[in-house]
């Protein structure tokens, strides 16, 4: 049976409006203990979701 409660940030119906405040809190939170900068650019929310994913992953957090 196919697992389809989890759709890939690009498959969003709302993926494409802009990132909300949590997420951007939670970037920048993301962002020192990953010792990243930000992009410049403002992000969709499935692109949020994506760097945020990928911040986790290289700040050694769980998912």
């Amino acid at each position: 049976m196919a697992d389809n409660t989890r759709k890939e940030p690009k498959d969003w119906v709302s993926g494409d409006d802009p990132m909300t405040g949590a997420q951007e809190s939670y970037l920048k939170t993301l962002a020192e203990q990953a010792h990243r900068d930000l992009p410049e650019e403002e992000l969709t929310k499935a692109e949020a979701s994506e760097l945020i994913d990928e911040m986790r992953q290289k700040a050694g957090l769980e998912r």
